[in-house]
């Protein structure tokens, strides 16, 4: 959802956005569902794309260490691993202090070779830059048009996991638990990268809708891919990465029409509550296509100096009238996750309770969630990612809920809008 079209879907009044199929959506996918709300009616997020229940990611391909480390796309199973202690150290980290050879608090294993080659391509979509051996051979992914150079075309690296001792993630996410700190270790690749994740239960502000000042005491916040991070916080980016932003669709039409979702008859899916057409993820050649694309909008976010990536729309298949399977965008979502942990980014399941079960396939690192409270479905979440959740409510009495039964989460209460400050539809509350 565009800045520009946010007013017309603002009117659309009562349309409910539900965030998991266990809510009972009649398609299964709680975002058609309705109802009324008192700041809102349900998550239909503005400015620059909704967030509408995409799920986890995948195995970094080739981010997995084969001498001693227990990681499954950036996540620790197990806690520890047995062999020496030589983690792979690399620059610093936000959030944590991993410098050749020490460790980093608040930092998830991952591993796999980076992607180094390719330049800028205007306008254009790089399809190379398989990695082996840990560096990329080929180009830079496209960004809307302008290349980012460095991302490995669905970012598959082969040859990149890491071989000797090293030291698994102690204290960080293990399967079913929470990671609320740990050390980084990483493949080597011309010098190992570190992702770190968010402090659990921080001050959080959801501002995919504008960017502003956050308010006090705030430590982590969510922006629109296209804002600047905010300065010496914990920066998750927004991509609308399943669906085409309204603005962008002459971008898609015009230089990539195979890889828009089309009916028996040639026409654009749709999506009816958003206007945006669905993006083709049902074969691995189209969505190789699509990581080049949207691979290089994640290589943006670090560039730009993002922390994090949280990718929307992982249910779109739901509004595929069948054309699409969990499985084709969990594939999706799985070279997404490889391609930001490649970049030294954390990755978060954005909605899609349904999926959870799938996360070591999809190689998420945390969960950032609308109205889960809501529906009664933050158990669901903290079963997998215990305490590493970042939860957004519309309604003042589903946040108070959330504050006084899960005082471990970082919650927010925001408008429908998730406007600024200068909007008189503004709200903000954190727990």
């Amino acid at each position: 959802m565009t800045k520009a079209s946010l007013a017309a879907h603002v009117q659309l009044g009562t349309i409910a956005f539900v965030v998991s199929a266990c809510s009972g959506a009649a398609d299964g996918n709680p975002d058609t569902a309705s109802g009324g709300a008192a700041i809102g009616g349900n998550p239909s997020n503005a400015t620059s794309g909704h967030s509408t229940n995409p799920g986890a990611g995948g195995n970094a391909t080739g981010g997995k260490a084969t001498g001693g480390i227990a990681a499954v796309g950036g996540r620790a199973t197990g806690g520890t691993a047995t062999g020496g202690a030589v983690p792979n150290g690399g620059g610093k980290a936000t959030g944590g202090s991993a410098t050749n050879g020490g460790t980093s608090t608040s930092a998830i294993a991952t591993g796999g070779a980076v992607a180094t080659g390719g330049g800028k391509a205007m306008g254009g979509s790089a399809t190379g830059g398989k990695a082996t051996g840990g560096a990329s051979s080929g180009g830079g992914g496209a960004t809307g048009g302008k290349a980012t150079g460095g991302s490995a075309t669905g970012g598959k690296a082969t040859g990149g996991a890491a071989t000797g001792d090293v030291t698994a993630a102690t204290g960080g996410r293990a399967a079913g638990g929470s990671a609320s700190g740990g050390t980084a270790t990483g493949g080597t690749s011309g010098g190992a990268l570190t992702i770190v994740l968010p402090t659990a239960n921080a001050s959080f502000d959801y501002q995919i809708g504008g960017a502003y000042t956050p308010p006090s005491g705030v430590q982590v916040v969510s922006r629109d891919r296209n804002d600047a991070p905010a300065a010496g916080l914990y920066n998750i980016c927004y991509i609308n990465g399943y669906q085409i932003q309204t603005d962008e669709e002459s971008f898609w039409t015009s230089d990539h029409p195979t890889l828009i979702l089309r009916d028996s008859s040639g026409n654009p899916v749709v999506d009816p509550d958003w206007g945006e057409m669905l993006l083709d993820t049902s074969t691995d050649a189209k969505r190789t296509q699509l990581a080049a694309i949207v691979g290089g909008w994640i290589t943006q976010c670090k560039t730009d100096g993002f922390n994090a990536v949280e990718i929307d729309n992982l249910d779109s298949y739901s509004r595929s009238t069948g054309l699409l399977t969990q499985a084709n965008n969990i594939a999706f979502m799985a070279l997404l996750s490889g391609i930001a942990h490649q970049n030294g980014l954390a990755i978060a399941q954005k909605n899609s309770s349904e999926l959870v079960g799938s996360v070591a396939a999809m190689g998420t690192d945390f969960a950032v969630v609308e109205e889960c409270n809501r529906y009664s479905e933050c158990d669901t979440y903290t079963a997998v990612y215990g305490n590493l959740i970042f939860v957004i409510e519309y309604r003042l009495q589903d946040f108070q809920v959330g504050c006084s039964k899960y005082p471990e989460l970082s919650i927010v209460l925001r408008d429908l809008d998730v406007s600024t400050p200068s909007s008189s539809s503004y709200v903000y509350q954190g727990c």
